[in-house]
């Protein structure tokens, strides 16, 4: 029964975490046929992208904390559900605002879907034998963002780009009831829903990301964007105090007392800056500067996905055996040294095969950080609080992709332009040197992480206690 209960839960989890993580990147390529369907104007189409982003990061960590509440399994099938209905919509919409604010249901459904298939697939397996299912869950979250535009390409060209949403609705359709039927249900330890710091950090996040995602169009100075900043690090800052004072947090302070959340936090928020603010320009750069339809830009990211299929699940194994520490330290530097590389010989008319390895490189760098660092995370927790440590975990990751994207769109503005090739190309470059620079920032925070022994023993401590919650419960029962 266990053994099939693994199966059904790495087998949900994994068809509801690639299709909400594909759907961060699969319509990029398709806004120009957006914008001529729609007619819709710039600052349209880039909410379209925007609006998932924002609705994404604002509502993990409530969407955590509702999974500990109401059941991980409850929530986890409403935002797959919701997920579906808003993919249907967004396929249906006859306007451009009627795109966008699907596109922010989208957002709201996979914020249930990601940090809650994590802790479903973390409870399904005993924490000595998680590295493969982590492995397994990160391999699938990392394809899913890296193929969006490579499957996005492929349907704008062969379809049409209603299709990248209409693809959803039947996995969706086959999912719900599957998890209802399939998937265990748990709760976390709160016992009582912590309104104030759900609406705290709600908003808190939206005012941030807003601001972040704003300064690319204003500029970091302008004064929508210095008040959207300064107005959420006041409501952030305002939530750290209620839950310092609270009696039933929704995140509890005390996990970033342990040096494997806080450094690992640390990890994730570099690395998703790094990566997929570069990974944001060099999908354009096939395109823009040496003039590739979507698909055959989408075909030439391959040496970067395909490689992290393969190294993911490895990783999970020997994050179990070595610790995640070696694993997340070597990930980042190999990231870092690859956008290095890319920002040397970049090009307008640079060979493709000049691009493979460093492709290869961050492909592989990328899969040594995803399972090593979930493991190091829900080590460092009780199983009880594995919902809000991924939601928070997720948060920091979202934040960080967002930052990236606007902070490295801003370098590129001031070094290059879309005027020309050898523009987009000089504007690239100046990016991937910050990019790379970030990365290799997040090593040093890998390396604050504590080693194999430490995390054995924190996981131990960890299962000594859960085993003591369930004597206690059981004893209060009886």
């Amino acid at each position: 029964m266990t053994r099939s209960r693994q199966i059904w839960t790495s087998i949900v989890t994994s068809f509801a975490l690639f299709m909400v993580t594909l759907d961060n990147l699969v319509v990029t390529t398709a806004l120009p046929s957006i914008r001529v369907d729609l007619d819709a104007s710039l600052s349209s189409l880039g909410w379209t992208v925007n609006a998932y982003t924002l609705a994404f990061a604002v509502l993990l960590l409530p969407a955590a904390a509702l999974g500990d509440r109401l059941g991980r399994r409850r929530v986890f099938s409403i935002g797959l559900g919701l997920f579906t209905l808003a993919s249907a919509a967004a396929a249906l919409a006859p306007s451009a605002e009627t795109l966008i604010a699907a596109r922010a249901l989208q957002g709201a459904g996979a914020a249930a879907v990601m940090p809650l298939s994590l802790t479903l697939l973390s409870e399904a397996f005993p924490a000595g034998k998680r590295g493969l299912a982590l492995g397994i869950w990160s391999g699938v979250s990392g394809l899913g963002v890296a193929l969006g535009p490579l499957i996005g390409g492929a349907v704008v060209e062969g379809i049409s780009w209603h299709w990248i949403f209409w693809i959803n609705v039947p996995v969706g359709i086959v999912l719900v009831p599957l998890a209802y039927r399939r998937l265990n249900e748990s709760r976390g330890a709160t016992r009582k829903l912590d309104l104030p710091g759900l609406a705290l950090v709600g908003s808190g996040l939206f005012a941030l990301t807003y601001g972040i995602v704003r300064a690319e169009d204003l500029g970091w100075t302008s004064g929508t964007v210095l008040g959207t900043l300064i107005g959420g690090l006041a409501l952030l800052t305002a939530f750290v105090a209620w839950e310092l004072r609270t009696d039933e947090p929704m995140l509890p302070m005390r996990f970033f007392k342990s040096r494997a959340f806080s450094a690992t936090s640390g990890v994730s928020l570099s690395m998703y800056f790094g990566v997929f603010g570069s990974i944001f320009l060099l999908a354009q750069f096939f395109q823009t500067a040496q003039g590739y339809s979507p698909l055959e830009a989408g075909l030439r990211t391959l040496p970067w996905t395909g490689v992290t299929m393969i190294v993911a699940p490895l990783a999970g194994i020997f994050s179990d055996r070595i610790g995640s520490r070696p694993l997340m330290a070597g990930g980042l530097a190999l990231q870092a040294g690859a956008l290095a590389w890319l920002a040397s010989v970049s090009t307008p008319d640079v060979a493709y095969g000049a691009l493979v390895i460093p492709f290869v490189m961050a492909g592989a760098g990328m899969a040594l950080v995803f399972a090593p660092a979930a493991n190091a995370i829900l080590s460092s927790v009780r199983t009880s609080e594995a919902g809000q440590a991924s939601g928070a975990t997720s948060t920091i990751r979202e934040i960080g992709g967002v930052l990236g994207v606007s902070v490295l769109s801003t370098v590129f503005a001031g070094s290059g332009s879309y005027v020309s090739p050898q523009a987009f190309t000089d504007g690239l470059t100046a990016a991937l040197w910050v990019g790379a620079a970030v990365l290799a920032a997040g090593v040093v925070a890998a390396l604050l992480v504590p080693g194999h022994r430490a995390q054995a023993a924190s996981a131990e401590s960890v299962a000594a206690a859960d085993q003591q919650a369930l004597a206690e419960e059981t004893l209060v029962a009886t």
